[in-house]
């Protein structure tokens, strides 16, 4: 059966210049799955793995009561679930099982308290123990919320090796200023999960629900994205932009084909990926460049290894009125994806030692997020850039705000435009 993922590839230039010389083109590839299996739920499995510790203390725990009780609500008898609570010690508080009685659920929930240091790798061991309690025909996610540094990250970062073989993504979530940043992005990309900053304890209830509804809205498994392409066109670079931006790189088939593993795909989202050509000259025409197919599963109807697939074609000119057109949407993506870029760059320069090349870059992507609307971030990095030039230095929520906020610039929004506006002069 086929139809279960529509696919579409768009170019961010129409028209490409006759030129002599090799050019830099963007093309935009959309795997969402269809109306076919919109309606298709699989059951959840899901541990919650929640830090106690005695800087958990007050508003941070109590939000945390309140979001994990939220959470269970949003689960039936279908799914399974367990919750694991950690400081120094672990404790099993919730062993995985069927979501059937919610009141003895919502007491066992209510007696966190917060406690002691933080110790967070035998909390994950042990969530994930929980996880495998269940079959394997479930969406498997672990959802770790902390909001203090851990003894030992390399044994976390074994932990998050070992979800990603168990095929459990991680949903590592910070909250508050004083934890590690990069460990959470580690864990979170070595089990094929996300990460994110919560600035504020009152927002940990929406994460938590989100992240069961997004399981909820799961269906397409083990989706592979393979580029094939004609000879003079070159891969350079692939960078997914929805649901969150990442430099996914890739695996060479060959000298011109290239895959890619997307994993699971969300109904209403699915995944997005822009990739950076290097095309050579040629004569004026339309060209087919190549070809995208995405390979997946769909458990709950029984389906493995079905394909959806999309030409690529691309037109040559000498008619600059037409080569200086594009398609705004997806250069309004290309903008973000560097926005990102640069505040990478800028603070591996800080890291470095290189205060000035740190400033020049985030000044360079300040004017990129003005441009695209992003005046909150924008400020927040300005203000940054400030810190920098006077101390040296930029403050750890600032920081976290930059890492997270500019992976989550592009929206599905970006690329609901009206059909009339989506070519515009490139003037």
């Amino acid at each position: 059966m086929a139809g279960e993922v529509n696919l579409r590839a768009t170019l961010a230039r129409p028209f490409l210049a006759t030129t002599g010389t090799p050019q830099v083109a963007y093309l935009l590839i959309e795997a969402l799955p269809s109306q076919i299996v919109a309606q298709v739920r699989m059951p959840v499995n899901v541990s919650f793995v929640l830090d106690r510790s005695g800087s958990m203390k007050g508003d941070k725990i109590d939000r945390v009561r309140r979001a994990t009780s939220r959470a269970m609500e949003l689960l039936d008898g279908e799914d399974l679930a367990s919750v694991v609570i950690f400081d120094h010690r672990t404790e099993v508080l919730l062993p995985a099982g069927p979501v059937v009685n919610q009141r003895e659920i919502q007491e066992k929930i209510s007696r966190i308290r917060d406690a002691g240091g933080t110790k967070i790798a035998p909390a994950v061991e042990k969530g994930l123990r929980e996880i495998d309690k269940g079959g394997p025909n479930a969406i498997r996610r672990l959802v770790l919320l902390t909001d203090g540094q851990t003894e030992n990250e390399n044994d976390c970062l074994r932990q998050a090796d070992d979800a990603g073989r168990r095929g459990v993504p991680i949903t590592a979530l910070g909250v508050g200023k004083d934890w590690n940043e990069d460990l959470l992005i580690d864990m979170a990309n070595r089990s094929s999960g996300t990460a994110d900053y919560i600035d504020q304890p009152d927002k940990i209830v929406a994460y938590f629900q989100n992240t069961v509804q997004r399981a909820q809205a799961t269906a397409i498994h083990n989706a592979v994205l393979t580029l094939r392409l004609v000879q003079g066109i070159t891969p350079r670079a692939v960078w997914q932009v929805i649901p969150l931006i990442s430099n996914l790189g890739y695996r060479p088939v060959s000298d011109r084909d290239v895959s890619v593993p997307l994993g699971e795909l969300e109904t209403g989202s699915g995944r997005t990926v822009l990739i950076e050509l290097l095309i050579d000259p040629r004569p004026a025409g339309q060209y087919r460049i190549g070809q995208v197919e995405v390979g997946y599963d769909v458990p709950v109807l029984n389906l493995v290894g079905e394909k959806a697939r999309s030409d690529v074609m691309m037109t040559f000119s000498s008619d600059p009125a037409l080569t200086a057109q594009v398609n705004a949407p997806v250069m309004n993506i290309v903008e973000k994806v560097s926005a990102f870029k640069l505040q990478t760059r800028a603070l591996q320069d800080l890291q470095a030692g290189d205060v000035g090349g740190a400033t020049q870059k985030l000044q360079s992507a300040v004017t990129r997020l003005l441009n695209q609307g992003e005046l909150e971030l924008a400020q927040t990095m300005q203000q940054e850039i400030s810190n920098l030039q006077q101390t040296g230095q930029i403050s750890s929520e600032g920081q976290k705000t930059m890492k997270f906020g500019t992976r989550k610039t592009v929206r599905l929004s970006d690329l609901d435009v009206p059909e009339e506006l989506k070519i515009k002069s490139g003037e």
